[in-house]
């Protein structure tokens, strides 16, 4: 584990190693020591340290709607309530108190809260809700939710929504998946550029102190539902899971997300933790997939895509990535445990292989016209089937997942490579298309309804060209015939289920076929909790939050929810 020495001087690297990296890690992670970012407010006791496996410097940005956030979402800046994605209980209210659909799914009445205030002193009101969504219809590069309907604020607590056709789906993500923004001090600024390093928000933590290596987010002594047990949230850069591992061995952090040596037995392992593990997160590998908008690469023809995905050996990879914590995946990445009913009939295959099948891989090659050379290795039109996955420094589940791919894709006649980069830039190439291949997780979206990360991962409407950022679809994937069918759904009742299916069914027969996001598994997303220091945890009987430490607005709600034991 490697950590830079504290006060070293800007454009010099001072490194230091075993004991002395233990030591420095301590007094970073301590969360009182103000001279590197330590909040003057609370104790070590009421400090929660939270590794969301950042690797290399944070660089500041609390626009809630950038691609490049690197937090606040929740936490600084509220929804109008908290929508989860892991269970189905009514929704809770945040700044919004109730809300009403007409019955023909055309307006949304929503009441608001009269006792909450801005982080700076100044009354939200409903104009703040009126001006954040008509900032999103203004501007559509950061219209993630795709709202494409009315607002207006009718008094200081009440705004109404209304669309030209029944907008039920678009409850969970206008409700629990919109940050509202105070219009006294957006109505001045370009909210697609400005990284607002002095976020001002209702939320129940303010920012206190950033560096590069850790930031700290402090309880909001005004906010409307009382000033939070946790006083300080202190977020950290370490240099990979190893080092995340090791922190947790030495308790200086109290909550990360991620693999960790003898992951079956973290109470044991690790005394005063636990660990709960959720199967949400659906890795796969990520292309730059649509030669029209500009992707280059052996990994823009559809028949290398579907090669990579039979010539898997999955199992393989749960066994030595992920400590067989994932579990099987369907390639039209509706949830084969929740959501298996949703699975067109018309899928042949509705879950991904777990063992690989190089023949039927080089079929498929060969009839696209690659040729296999005397390296063994395919080419076509003097290209090599060579590729390069990236991936973020220290994320070694995924890096001993491309490994392991490489050598299983290798049987078939595929080169794959890795490229490994700071958080920054691994998120800048997958946003503008400068990539041939990521590995990641495809998130469910605002509730647990395929319609969500369909919406999200395979809309025309949220891709770019190459160069150009996409929002959400990376992969610049389009069809019409999917637009249309996102279209359909989000005009339909969910109770109209027949209606909905045939929708999915077109959805999925496009994807499964031109597979632009390549599945690998469904990741079993471990979180491991300090529970000898806090308690009102997430747990399976009690699943109030999806608790991994970097899901927003999720976390917000744990940190609310938390007391440290010392109380």
């Amino acid at each position: 584990m490697f950590l830079r020495k504290k006060g070293s001087r800007p454009g010099t690297r001072t490194w230091v190693t075993g004991a002395v990296a233990a030591a420095a890690t301590a007094l970073l992670l301590s969360g009182c020591a103000p001279a590197d970012g330590g909040s003057s407010s609370g104790s070590s006791g009421d400090t929660l340290i939270a590794y969301t496996g950042q690797s290399g410097d944070y660089q500041i940005n609390f626009n809630p709607y950038s691609p490049s956030q690197i937090g606040g979402i929740g936490t600084i800046y509220e929804s109008l309530f908290f929508v989860t994605n892991v269970n189905s209980d009514p929704y809770t209210p945040l700044l919004g108190t109730e809300y009403t659909w007409s019955d023909d799914g055309r307006q949304l009445s929503v009441t608001l809260r009269d006792d909450a205030t801005w982080s700076d002193g100044e009354a939200f009101t409903a104009d703040d809700v009126a001006f954040t969504f008509t900032m999103l219809l203004d501007t559509p590069s950061l219209n993630n939710g795709g709202f494409d309907g009315t607002v207006e604020a009718t008094d200081d607590t009440h705004v109404v929504f209304t669309w030209d056709y029944p907008a039920f789906v678009s409850g969970p993500t206008l409700l629990g998946r919109t940050p509202i923004v105070p219009e006294h001090v957006w109505s001045g600024i370009d909210p697609t550029t400005d990284v607002m390093e002095k976020p001002i928000g209702t939320g129940p933590y303010t920012l206190g102190n950033f560096k590069p290596q850790a930031f700290t987010l402090t309880a909001n002594p005004d906010y409307w539902d009382g000033e939070p047990a946790v006083k300080n949230v202190r977020y950290l850069s370490l240099s990979g899971n190893t080092a995340g591992a090791d922190a947790l061995k030495a308790g200086t952090i109290d909550w990360q997300t991620g693999p960790v040596p003898d992951i079956e037995n973290v109470s044991t392992t690790y005394p005063g933790y636990d660990a709960i593990t959720i199967p949400q997160n659906q890795v796969a590998l990520l292309t730059c997939a649509s030669a029209d908008l500009g992707c280059t690469g052996p990994q823009t023809d559809p028949a290398v895509r579907q090669a990579v995905y039979v010539a898997l050996n999955r199992d393989q990879i749960n066994s030595l990535a992920f400590q067989n914590t994932a579990s099987e995946i369907s390639p039209t990445f509706a949830l084969t445990t929740t959501q298996k009913d949703l699975i067109s009939s018309a899928v042949v295959e509705p879950v991904a292989p777990s063992t690989p099948d190089p023949d039927k891989a080089g079929e498929l090659l060969e009839a696209a016209g690659w040729v296999k050379g005397s390296d063994g290795i395919y080419a076509k039109g003097g290209e090599s089937l060579a590729l390069t996955v990236e991936v973020v420094t220290g994320w070694t589940d995924y890096i001993t997942a491309i490994d392991t791919m490489a050598q299983q894709l290798k049987a078939a006649g595929i080169e794959l490579r890795v490229s490994q980069s700071s958080w920054n830039e691994w998120t800048d190439k997958k946003g503008k298309g400068t990539f041939q291949l990521a590995i990641d997780g495809l998130g469910q979206g605002a509730a647990s309804d395929p319609y969500y990360l369909y919406d999200k991962y395979f809309n025309t409407e949220f891709t770019a060209p190459v160069g150009e950022v996409a929002p959400q679809n990376v992969a610049r994937f389009s069809d019409p015939d999917v637009d249309a069918a996102l279209a359909v759904l989000k005009a339909t009742s969910p109770e109209d289920t027949a209606t909905r299916q045939a929708q999915f069914d077109i959805i999925q027969e496009k994807i499964v076929a031109s597979m632009p996001y390549i599945p690998v598994l469904t990741g079993g997303t471990t979180s491991e909790f300090h529970s000898d220091k806090f308690t009102g945890w997430p747990t399976l009987d009690d699943l109030y939050a999806f608790p991994a430490v970097w899901a927003s607005p999720d976390n917000a709600q744990i940190f609310k929810s938390l007391k440290p034991t010392g109380e």
